[in-house]
């Protein structure tokens, strides 16, 4: 990247949508919230699925030649799908997930997971799937035996994380936690990273 040292980089051109689907932004309002349009060439898609990443601050982007783009993301940098019936996961980047170590769920009822890759949701289409497989600690169909926080996600202020088993993932179990503060926050990533002033 030498070569180039003086290529800015990009804000507000790039989003990634809560079904893992890339949207470029031809005017540069992603930052305002502009709905884009979808990208949908496999190889362009390929392209920035390679090239994919985060800085130390958690902003995430995709490398372009020798300039970031970075994205605004509108549920979080990696959204998870069950793979295979046997409920593996995959980020829409088609990484297989090999290893979460803890759950959180909001109070919107989306699921959030720290991935090797990095933090995630699982896609809304995917979770019911996904809470079908949990397990409790005792190894009882998590559905079954629901944490009350779980049946109603807005009371989990007042209650404390349940320790589950996701079998396709995790030989082990870890916590799933209410989550009390912005997903961005809890898992450090930044949802529409702006430019410097």
């Amino acid at each position: 990247m030498a070569r180039w040292p003086d290529v800015p980089d990009a804000y507000g051109w790039l989003s990634l949508d809560a079904r893992g689907r890339w949207r470029l932004h031809p005017e540069g309002d992603a930052l305002a919230g502009g709905p884009g349009v979808s990208i949908s060439n496999p190889g362009i898609l390929a392209f920035i699925a390679r090239n994919y990443g985060h800085d130390e601050q958690g902003r995430w982007f995709f490398q372009n030649g020798p300039q970031r783009v970075f994205v605004r993301l509108d549920a979080a940098p990696l959204i998870l799908r069950q793979a295979d019936e046997a409920g593996r996961l995959a980020t829409h980047t088609d990484r297989p997930v090999t290893r979460v170590e803890r759950w959180a769920l909001d109070a919107g009822g989306r699921l959030y997971a720290a991935t090797e890759h990095g933090p995630g949701m699982v896609e809304d289409r995917y979770l019911p799937g996904v809470l079908e497989l949990m397990r409790t600690a005792a190894g009882r169909p998590l559905l079954e035996d629901p944490p009350g926080w779980l049946a109603d996600p807005g009371t989990a202020a007042a209650h404390a994380p349940e320790t589950v088993l996701y079998p396709a993932v995790n030989k082990a179990a870890i916590p799933l936690v209410p989550l009390r503060e912005p997903a961005s926050t809890a898992f450090g990533y930044i949802e529409r990273p702006a430019p410097p002033t």
